[in-house]
Protein backbone atom coordinates (compact mmCIF):
# COMPACT_ATOMS: atom_id res chain seq x y z
CA UNK A 1 0.00 0.00 0.00
CA UNK A 2 2.56 2.38 1.18
CA UNK A 3 4.13 2.03 -2.41
CA UNK A 4 1.34 2.39 -4.55
CA UNK A 5 0.83 5.28 -2.82
CA UNK A 6 4.38 6.61 -3.58
CA UNK A 7 3.96 5.50 -7.07
CA UNK A 8 0.27 7.79 -7.08
CA UNK A 9 2.47 10.76 -5.98
CA UNK A 10 5.09 10.44 -8.59
CA UNK A 11 2.66 10.36 -10.82
CA UNK A 12 0.88 13.72 -9.66
CA UNK A 13 3.93 15.28 -9.57
CA UNK A 14 4.40 15.01 -12.89
CA UNK A 15 0.76 15.52 -13.95
CA UNK A 16 1.09 18.45 -12.70
CA UNK A 17 4.16 19.60 -14.45
CA UNK A 18 2.10 18.78 -18.03
CA UNK A 19 0.32 21.25 -20.21
CA UNK A 20 -3.34 20.93 -20.37
CA UNK A 21 -2.61 19.56 -23.68
CA UNK A 22 -0.17 17.04 -22.43
CA UNK A 23 -2.61 16.30 -19.51
CA UNK A 24 -5.66 15.47 -22.07
CA UNK A 25 -2.99 13.63 -24.72
CA UNK A 26 -2.30 11.61 -21.73
CA UNK A 27 -6.09 11.03 -19.84
CA UNK A 28 -7.22 10.11 -23.74
CA UNK A 29 -3.98 7.04 -23.94
CA UNK A 30 -4.74 6.03 -19.99
CA UNK A 31 -8.22 5.33 -21.60
CA UNK A 32 -7.16 3.47 -24.28
CA UNK A 33 -4.81 1.28 -22.50
CA UNK A 34 -7.53 0.72 -19.51
CA UNK A 35 -9.77 -0.30 -22.66
CA UNK A 36 -7.06 -2.42 -23.66
CA UNK A 37 -6.70 -4.02 -19.94
CA UNK A 38 -10.05 -4.71 -20.00
CA UNK A 39 -10.61 -6.39 -23.45
CA UNK A 40 -7.56 -8.46 -22.18
CA UNK A 41 -9.17 -9.50 -19.18
CA UNK A 42 -12.37 -10.52 -20.97
CA UNK A 43 -10.36 -12.49 -23.41
CA UNK A 44 -8.53 -14.55 -20.66
CA UNK A 45 -11.93 -15.46 -18.89
CA UNK A 46 -13.04 -16.64 -22.49
CA UNK A 47 -9.94 -18.15 -22.48
CA UNK A 48 -10.42 -19.98 -19.10
CA UNK A 49 -13.75 -21.23 -20.05
CA UNK A 50 -12.44 -22.52 -23.21
CA UNK A 51 -9.64 -24.81 -21.47
CA UNK A 52 -12.34 -25.79 -18.87
CA UNK A 53 -14.58 -26.96 -22.07
CA UNK A 54 -11.67 -28.51 -23.66
CA UNK A 55 -10.43 -30.33 -20.26
CA UNK A 56 -13.93 -31.80 -20.24
CA UNK A 57 -13.67 -32.82 -23.76
CA UNK A 58 -10.39 -34.86 -23.38
CA UNK A 59 -11.72 -36.57 -20.80
CA UNK A 60 -14.58 -37.78 -22.39
CA UNK A 61 -12.68 -38.68 -25.08
CA UNK A 62 -10.26 -40.53 -23.16
CA UNK A 63 -12.67 -42.67 -21.42
CA UNK A 64 -14.57 -43.49 -25.03
CA UNK A 65 -11.04 -44.69 -25.72
CA UNK A 66 -10.51 -46.78 -23.00
CA UNK A 67 -13.93 -48.45 -23.78
CA UNK A 68 -13.22 -48.92 -26.83
CA UNK A 69 -10.54 -50.54 -26.60
CA UNK A 70 -11.54 -53.17 -23.94
CA UNK A 71 -14.51 -54.09 -26.38
CA UNK A 72 -12.21 -54.91 -29.00
CA UNK A 73 -10.14 -56.90 -27.02
CA UNK A 74 -13.15 -59.00 -25.68
CA UNK A 75 -13.99 -59.32 -29.76
CA UNK A 76 -11.24 -60.20 -30.97
CA UNK A 77 -10.77 -63.25 -28.19
CA UNK A 78 -14.40 -64.62 -29.35
CA UNK A 79 -13.26 -64.33 -32.92
CA UNK A 80 -10.07 -66.12 -31.75
CA UNK A 81 -11.88 -69.13 -30.35
CA UNK A 82 -14.73 -69.01 -32.81
CA UNK A 83 -11.85 -69.55 -35.48
CA UNK A 84 -9.95 -72.36 -34.03
CA UNK A 85 -13.12 -74.61 -33.01
CA UNK A 86 -13.84 -74.19 -36.48
CA UNK A 87 -13.43 -76.63 -39.59
CA UNK A 88 -13.47 -74.19 -42.55
CA UNK A 89 -10.40 -71.63 -41.19
CA UNK A 90 -7.95 -73.62 -44.02
CA UNK A 91 -10.11 -71.63 -46.65
CA UNK A 92 -9.59 -68.38 -45.33
CA UNK A 93 -6.15 -68.93 -44.61
CA UNK A 94 -5.88 -70.71 -48.20
CA UNK A 95 -7.63 -67.54 -50.21
CA UNK A 96 -5.52 -64.75 -48.37
CA UNK A 97 -2.27 -66.39 -49.39
CA UNK A 98 -3.08 -66.80 -53.08
CA UNK A 99 -3.24 -63.35 -53.31
CA UNK A 100 0.15 -62.54 -52.80
CA UNK A 101 2.71 -62.24 -55.65
CA UNK A 102 4.91 -65.14 -56.95
CA UNK A 103 7.80 -63.66 -54.43
CA UNK A 104 5.82 -64.56 -51.60
CA UNK A 105 4.77 -68.36 -53.06
CA UNK A 106 6.53 -70.47 -50.12
CA UNK A 107 5.04 -67.91 -47.43
CA UNK A 108 1.67 -69.16 -49.00
CA UNK A 109 2.26 -72.41 -48.81
CA UNK A 110 3.48 -71.93 -44.94
CA UNK A 111 0.11 -70.10 -44.67
CA UNK A 112 -1.77 -73.31 -46.20
CA UNK A 113 0.07 -75.51 -44.15
CA UNK A 114 -0.53 -73.99 -41.09
CA UNK A 115 -4.83 -73.53 -41.47
CA UNK A 116 -4.27 -77.23 -40.63
CA UNK A 117 -1.95 -76.92 -38.51
CA UNK A 118 -3.73 -74.30 -36.21
CA UNK A 119 -7.05 -76.58 -36.33
CA UNK A 120 -4.74 -79.89 -35.48
CA UNK A 121 -2.93 -77.99 -32.72
CA UNK A 122 -6.87 -76.55 -31.19
CA UNK A 123 -7.82 -80.10 -30.94
CA UNK A 124 -4.60 -81.55 -29.47
CA UNK A 125 -4.97 -78.52 -26.57
CA UNK A 126 -8.44 -80.23 -25.91
CA UNK A 127 -6.87 -83.51 -26.16
CA UNK A 128 -4.32 -82.33 -23.86
CA UNK A 129 -6.90 -81.20 -21.46
CA UNK A 130 -8.66 -84.67 -21.61
CA UNK A 131 -4.65 -85.90 -20.44
CA UNK A 132 -3.20 -86.71 -23.85
CA UNK A 133 0.20 -84.92 -24.53
CA UNK A 134 1.74 -84.24 -27.89
CA UNK A 135 5.66 -83.69 -27.98
CA UNK A 136 6.32 -80.47 -27.49
CA UNK A 137 8.72 -79.72 -30.94
CA UNK A 138 5.56 -80.65 -33.35
CA UNK A 139 3.92 -77.18 -31.47
CA UNK A 140 6.77 -74.89 -31.62
CA UNK A 141 6.75 -75.71 -35.59
CA UNK A 142 3.45 -75.05 -35.50
CA UNK A 143 4.23 -71.90 -33.90
CA UNK A 144 6.28 -70.89 -36.86
CA UNK A 145 4.45 -72.04 -39.26
CA UNK A 146 1.68 -69.38 -37.55
CA UNK A 147 3.63 -66.50 -37.77
CA UNK A 148 5.05 -67.26 -41.20
CA UNK A 149 0.89 -67.35 -41.99
CA UNK A 150 0.51 -63.15 -40.22
CA UNK A 151 3.87 -62.10 -41.76
CA UNK A 152 1.73 -62.76 -45.34
CA UNK A 153 -1.52 -61.55 -44.39
CA UNK A 154 0.18 -58.61 -43.08
CA UNK A 155 2.43 -57.96 -46.32
CA UNK A 156 -1.08 -58.67 -48.32
CA UNK A 157 -2.92 -55.45 -46.22
CA UNK A 158 0.08 -53.25 -46.50
CA UNK A 159 -0.32 -53.53 -50.18
CA UNK A 160 -3.66 -52.69 -50.03
CA UNK A 161 -2.85 -49.43 -47.74
CA UNK A 162 -0.58 -48.50 -50.06
CA UNK A 163 -2.54 -48.73 -53.19
CA UNK A 164 -5.51 -46.91 -51.15
CA UNK A 165 -3.57 -44.02 -50.15
CA UNK A 166 -2.10 -43.51 -53.55
CA UNK A 167 -5.46 -43.43 -55.28
CA UNK A 168 -6.77 -40.82 -52.41
CA UNK A 169 -3.52 -38.68 -53.04
CA UNK A 170 -4.94 -38.94 -56.63
CA UNK A 171 -8.49 -37.79 -56.47
CA UNK A 172 -7.34 -34.90 -54.04
CA UNK A 173 -4.67 -33.85 -56.12
CA UNK A 174 -7.28 -33.73 -59.23
CA UNK A 175 -9.48 -32.21 -56.38
CA UNK A 176 -7.09 -29.89 -55.82
CA UNK A 177 -6.82 -28.82 -59.35
CA UNK A 178 -9.87 -28.58 -59.95
CA UNK A 179 -10.57 -26.32 -57.78
CA UNK A 180 -7.90 -23.68 -58.32
CA UNK A 181 -8.65 -24.15 -62.36
CA UNK A 182 -12.37 -23.00 -62.06
CA UNK A 183 -13.20 -21.34 -65.16
CA UNK A 184 -16.23 -18.58 -65.19
CA UNK A 185 -18.34 -19.31 -68.79
CA UNK A 186 -21.24 -18.20 -70.95
CA UNK A 187 -23.16 -15.43 -69.25
CA UNK A 188 -21.03 -14.86 -65.78
CA UNK A 189 -17.47 -14.76 -67.91
CA UNK A 190 -19.21 -11.68 -69.70
CA UNK A 191 -20.66 -10.02 -66.27
CA UNK A 192 -17.09 -10.32 -64.70
CA UNK A 193 -15.37 -8.95 -67.52
CA UNK A 194 -17.90 -5.77 -67.61
CA UNK A 195 -17.01 -5.34 -63.80
CA UNK A 196 -13.19 -5.57 -65.10
CA UNK A 197 -14.04 -2.66 -66.91
CA UNK A 198 -15.95 -0.45 -64.73
CA UNK A 199 -13.66 -0.52 -62.13
CA UNK A 200 -10.95 1.05 -64.21
CA UNK A 201 -13.46 3.85 -64.48
CA UNK A 202 -14.18 7.12 -62.23
CA UNK A 203 -16.18 6.60 -59.58
CA UNK A 204 -19.68 7.11 -61.07
CA UNK A 205 -18.64 4.18 -63.21
CA UNK A 206 -17.34 2.02 -60.09
CA UNK A 207 -20.67 2.63 -58.68
CA UNK A 208 -22.52 1.28 -61.78
CA UNK A 209 -19.89 -1.91 -61.81
CA UNK A 210 -20.86 -2.11 -57.62
CA UNK A 211 -24.71 -1.75 -58.60
CA UNK A 212 -24.17 -4.54 -61.74
CA UNK A 213 -22.46 -7.37 -59.09
CA UNK A 214 -25.22 -6.23 -56.22
CA UNK A 215 -27.86 -7.13 -58.59
CA UNK A 216 -26.40 -10.64 -59.71
CA UNK A 217 -25.31 -11.26 -56.38
CA UNK A 218 -27.82 -14.40 -55.79
CA UNK A 219 -27.41 -15.78 -58.96
CA UNK A 220 -23.31 -16.61 -59.12
CA UNK A 221 -22.39 -15.60 -55.14
CA UNK A 222 -21.33 -19.41 -55.30
CA UNK A 223 -18.69 -18.16 -57.63
CA UNK A 224 -14.58 -17.11 -56.13
CA UNK A 225 -14.41 -14.66 -59.33
CA UNK A 226 -17.57 -13.36 -58.64
CA UNK A 227 -17.21 -12.90 -54.89
CA UNK A 228 -13.73 -11.23 -55.04
CA UNK A 229 -14.68 -8.58 -57.83
CA UNK A 230 -17.51 -7.52 -55.62
CA UNK A 231 -15.12 -7.16 -52.40
CA UNK A 232 -13.06 -4.88 -54.54
CA UNK A 233 -16.49 -2.70 -55.63
CA UNK A 234 -17.37 -2.78 -52.00
CA UNK A 235 -13.81 -1.12 -51.78
CA UNK A 236 -14.62 0.93 -54.43
CA UNK A 237 -16.96 2.59 -52.98
CA UNK A 238 -15.89 3.25 -49.34
CA UNK A 239 -13.26 5.35 -51.30
CA UNK A 240 -16.26 7.35 -53.54
CA UNK A 241 -18.06 8.02 -50.08
CA UNK A 242 -16.92 11.00 -47.43
CA UNK A 243 -19.64 9.31 -44.71
CA UNK A 244 -18.07 7.65 -41.39
CA UNK A 245 -20.64 5.25 -41.47
CA UNK A 246 -21.48 4.49 -45.33
CA UNK A 247 -17.88 3.60 -45.02
CA UNK A 248 -17.72 1.18 -42.20
CA UNK A 249 -20.68 -0.32 -43.64
CA UNK A 250 -18.92 -0.95 -47.02
CA UNK A 251 -16.11 -2.11 -45.49
CA UNK A 252 -17.59 -4.63 -43.22
CA UNK A 253 -19.54 -5.71 -45.85
CA UNK A 254 -16.52 -6.21 -48.82
CA UNK A 255 -14.76 -7.89 -45.77
CA UNK A 256 -17.72 -10.53 -45.26
CA UNK A 257 -17.57 -11.33 -49.37
CA UNK A 258 -14.03 -11.69 -49.72
CA UNK A 259 -13.95 -13.86 -46.55
CA UNK A 260 -17.09 -16.10 -48.67
CA UNK A 261 -14.51 -16.09 -51.57
CA UNK A 262 -11.79 -17.48 -49.78
CA UNK A 263 -13.45 -19.90 -48.50
CA UNK A 264 -14.78 -21.22 -51.80
CA UNK A 265 -10.91 -21.34 -52.85
CA UNK A 266 -7.81 -20.27 -50.29
CA UNK A 267 -5.70 -21.10 -53.50
CA UNK A 268 -6.81 -17.79 -54.94
CA UNK A 269 -4.09 -14.69 -55.15
CA UNK A 270 -6.94 -12.02 -55.12
CA UNK A 271 -9.07 -13.62 -52.97
CA UNK A 272 -6.12 -12.99 -50.42
CA UNK A 273 -5.11 -9.54 -51.61
CA UNK A 274 -8.82 -8.00 -51.73
CA UNK A 275 -9.72 -10.08 -47.77
CA UNK A 276 -6.36 -7.90 -46.75
CA UNK A 277 -7.42 -4.63 -47.97
CA UNK A 278 -11.08 -4.88 -46.70
CA UNK A 279 -9.19 -6.18 -43.31
CA UNK A 280 -7.50 -2.71 -43.49
CA UNK A 281 -10.06 -0.64 -44.25
CA UNK A 282 -12.50 -2.17 -41.96
CA UNK A 283 -9.27 -1.51 -39.13
CA UNK A 284 -9.46 1.87 -39.66
CA UNK A 285 -12.96 2.11 -37.55
CA UNK A 286 -12.09 0.14 -34.89
CA UNK A 287 -10.46 0.46 -31.67
CA UNK A 288 -6.23 0.04 -30.92
CA UNK A 289 -6.51 -3.00 -29.43
CA UNK A 290 -8.81 -4.65 -32.49
CA UNK A 291 -6.36 -2.75 -35.11
CA UNK A 292 -3.44 -4.84 -33.88
CA UNK A 293 -5.06 -7.94 -34.34
CA UNK A 294 -6.79 -6.88 -37.65
CA UNK A 295 -2.97 -5.98 -38.66
CA UNK A 296 -1.95 -9.15 -37.75
CA UNK A 297 -4.35 -11.33 -40.28
CA UNK A 298 -4.06 -8.66 -42.83
CA UNK A 299 -0.55 -9.43 -43.07
CA UNK A 300 -0.74 -13.63 -43.04
CA UNK A 301 -3.08 -12.97 -45.86
CA UNK A 302 -0.62 -10.75 -47.85
CA UNK A 303 2.15 -13.13 -47.52
CA UNK A 304 -0.63 -15.54 -48.92
CA UNK A 305 -1.37 -13.34 -51.84
CA UNK A 306 2.51 -13.02 -52.76
CA UNK A 307 3.38 -16.68 -52.43
CA UNK A 308 0.95 -17.13 -55.18
CA UNK A 309 1.23 -14.34 -57.32
CA UNK A 310 4.71 -12.26 -56.98
CA UNK A 311 4.14 -9.86 -59.99
CA UNK A 312 0.91 -7.97 -58.68
CA UNK A 313 2.44 -3.94 -57.79
CA UNK A 314 -0.43 -3.62 -54.88
CA UNK A 315 0.31 -6.26 -52.99
CA UNK A 316 3.93 -5.08 -52.30
CA UNK A 317 2.67 -1.56 -51.69
CA UNK A 318 0.04 -2.63 -48.99
CA UNK A 319 3.23 -5.08 -47.84
CA UNK A 320 5.30 -1.25 -47.33
CA UNK A 321 2.57 0.20 -45.83
CA UNK A 322 2.24 -2.64 -43.03
CA UNK A 323 6.07 -2.71 -42.49
CA UNK A 324 5.93 1.99 -42.40
CA UNK A 325 2.64 1.36 -39.81
CA UNK A 326 4.32 -1.07 -37.55
CA UNK A 327 8.19 0.47 -37.66
CA UNK A 328 6.23 3.95 -36.52
CA UNK A 329 4.10 2.23 -33.95
CA UNK A 330 4.21 4.35 -30.34
CA UNK A 331 5.69 2.97 -27.00
CA UNK A 332 1.89 2.64 -26.12
CA UNK A 333 0.87 0.50 -28.84
CA UNK A 334 3.97 -1.27 -28.93
CA UNK A 335 2.95 -2.60 -25.74
CA UNK A 336 -0.22 -3.26 -26.43
CA UNK A 337 1.02 -5.76 -28.78
CA UNK A 338 3.78 -7.55 -26.92
CA UNK A 339 1.09 -7.97 -24.52
CA UNK A 340 -1.46 -9.32 -27.55
CA UNK A 341 1.12 -11.69 -28.94
CA UNK A 342 3.87 -13.97 -27.39
CA UNK A 343 6.31 -12.17 -30.59
CA UNK A 344 4.61 -8.98 -31.55
CA UNK A 345 4.97 -8.07 -35.28
CA UNK A 346 8.34 -6.33 -36.11
CA UNK A 347 9.74 -4.27 -38.82
CA UNK A 348 11.60 -1.50 -40.06
CA UNK A 349 11.79 1.50 -42.70
CA UNK A 350 13.90 -0.37 -44.56
CA UNK A 351 11.52 -3.17 -45.44
CA UNK A 352 8.98 -0.83 -45.73
CA UNK A 353 11.25 0.85 -48.43
CA UNK A 354 12.09 -2.22 -50.12
CA UNK A 355 8.34 -3.03 -50.96
CA UNK A 356 7.63 0.47 -52.00
CA UNK A 357 10.40 -0.10 -54.36
CA UNK A 358 9.02 -3.32 -55.77
CA UNK A 359 6.20 -2.19 -56.37
CA UNK A 360 7.25 1.07 -58.15
CA UNK A 361 9.64 -1.99 -60.44
CA UNK A 362 6.89 -4.33 -61.25
CA UNK A 363 5.06 -1.07 -62.59
CA UNK A 364 6.39 1.95 -63.05
CA UNK A 365 4.40 4.99 -62.15
CA UNK A 366 1.35 3.01 -61.44
CA UNK A 367 0.40 5.04 -58.36
CA UNK A 368 0.96 8.23 -56.84
CA UNK A 369 0.88 7.11 -53.47
CA UNK A 370 3.55 4.75 -54.02
CA UNK A 371 6.28 7.58 -54.77
CA UNK A 372 4.70 9.89 -52.30
CA UNK A 373 5.49 6.55 -49.70
CA UNK A 374 8.74 6.04 -50.81
CA UNK A 375 9.42 9.83 -50.79
CA UNK A 376 8.60 9.51 -46.96
CA UNK A 377 10.74 6.74 -46.31
CA UNK A 378 13.66 8.24 -47.60
CA UNK A 379 12.23 11.61 -45.38
CA UNK A 380 12.28 9.40 -42.23
CA UNK A 381 15.93 7.48 -42.98
CA UNK A 382 17.77 10.86 -43.50
CA UNK A 383 17.84 10.80 -47.67
CA UNK A 384 16.49 14.23 -47.82
CA UNK A 385 17.99 14.38 -51.45
CA UNK A 386 16.12 11.04 -52.57
CA UNK A 387 13.12 12.26 -50.47
CA UNK A 388 12.94 15.40 -52.80
CA UNK A 389 13.32 13.41 -55.77
CA UNK A 390 10.58 10.95 -55.33
CA UNK A 391 8.32 14.01 -54.29
CA UNK A 392 8.76 15.77 -57.31
CA UNK A 393 8.22 12.46 -59.53
CA UNK A 394 5.17 12.01 -57.20
CA UNK A 395 3.62 15.61 -57.85
CA UNK A 396 4.59 15.17 -62.00
CA UNK A 397 1.75 12.35 -61.93
CA UNK A 398 -1.49 13.31 -62.33
CA UNK A 399 -4.18 12.67 -59.77
CA UNK A 400 -6.00 9.35 -60.80
CA UNK A 401 -9.47 7.56 -59.78
CA UNK A 402 -7.66 4.05 -60.14
CA UNK A 403 -4.55 5.32 -56.76
CA UNK A 404 -4.32 2.89 -54.65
Amino acid sequence: VEAQQQALAAVEAVVQGLSPEQQLELRNQLDQLLSCVGSLRSEVAELRGGLQDIALQIIQDVKKGVEDNQRVRRRRHVVHRERTDSTGSSSIYFTASQGMASTFEETSEGGYSTAYAESDYTDRDTDREEGEREPEQESEEDEDRSCATVLTLRQEDSQEEEVGEEDGEEEEDEGRLQLVTEVPSGELALLLAQSDILHTGDASLKAEGFRLLLDNRAEYGDSREFLWRLARAYSDMYKSTEDKQEKKTYAQQGREEAESALKKNGLNAECHKWFAVLMGLTSQHESMHSKLKSSHILKEHLDRAVALRDDDPVCFYLLGRWCYEVALLDWLEKKAAAALYQSPPTSTLHDALENFLKAEELSPGFSKTVRLYIAKCHKDLGNISEATNWTELALKMPTSTNDV
